[in-house]
């Protein structure tokens, strides 16, 4: 396993700020999720100089992955004092179906650094008692740490434009997907054709995620580029979801010159 000190941090190629997000352009997909990697693990490390324990919500997707390798180098975390969550599950898929996304965590980073305590979203059980469990397992404790994407359409977990709500009274919901986020699925490669996704899943709201203190969102490739602008760009509002980015007081976001476009 390679010794976290010989990572090198890159440098972005362009760097600006929207409203409160912090942008950093990076020149390729590995340099970003390197550069996102290496920060999240940076705040990681400095929350636990100060905190007994720490909380983290991590999203899953192939955007995520360099990131996720990156975060998984760093042997100086103390994993055993970490609380992690994920943000988004599918319902109606088998509990050994490879696009689960607490699997896809699970093979990615939990199984390698051994968190103190996993908490996944089972989407077998009724909808409504599992909002209800994962709800207070969320409201527990603060979140420190988000580590996101954005979607095709601009959602931030499954909270696509339809049902996207800035002030959402609830912390995780059951959501049907719009066509787009559907789409997006067969685009990244995790099913062959559109009739295979499964049409409704559970989220994290939108509030769930813009408590956490320190939001790290990683969002490479051209098929991010029009949301991408559309964040940066576009008035604030649940047509793109992800434009509420732009209020939260510590959120970066790394993209390269695909999703940037510049």
């Amino acid at each position: 396993m390679q010794e976290p000190q010989s990572q090198v941090q890159p440098q972005p190629v362009s760097q600006v700020q929207i409203d409160e997000l912090q942008v950093n352009v990076y020149q390729n997909r590995k340099a970003l999720g390197q550069a996102a990697g290496l920060d999240a693990a940076t705040r990681i490390k400095s929350l636990l100089a100060e905190k007994a324990a720490v909380r983290i919500i991590f999203a899953a997707a192939p955007s995520q992955n360099e990131m996720l390798e990156t975060l998984a180098q760093d042997e100086a975390i103390d994993w055993s004092r970490i609380t992690v969550f994920h943000m988004d599950e599918y319902i109606g898929l088998s509990e050994e179906a490879p696009q689960r996304f607490g699997r896809f965590l699970t093979d990615r980073l939990f199984h390698l650094v051994n968190p103190g305590t996993v908490h996944l979203i089972n989407s077998s059980n009724e909808a409504e008692d599992e909002c209800r469990r994962y709800s207070a397992l969320l409201e527990e404790a603060p979140i420190d740490v988000v580590c996101l994407g954005i979607g095709e359409n601009g959602h931030i977990a499954f909270n696509d434009p339809p049902v996207a709500d800035f002030a959402d009274p609830l912390w995780i919901k059951r959501v049907e997907l719009d066509d787009i986020c559907l789409q997006q699925q067969v685009n990244d490669g995790c099913f062959d054709r559109i009739a295979e996704v499964p049409t409704h899943a559970l989220t994290l709201t939108i509030p769930a995620l813009m408590s956490g203190a320190h939001l790290f969102c990683s969002v490479p490739g051209v098929t991010k580029h029009q949301a991408v602008q559309r964040t940066l760009s576009g008035s604030i509002s649940t047509e793109c979801p992800s434009t509420i980015l732009r209020r939260h007081p510590d959120c970066t976001m790394y993209l390269d010159l695909d999703s940037y476009g510049r």
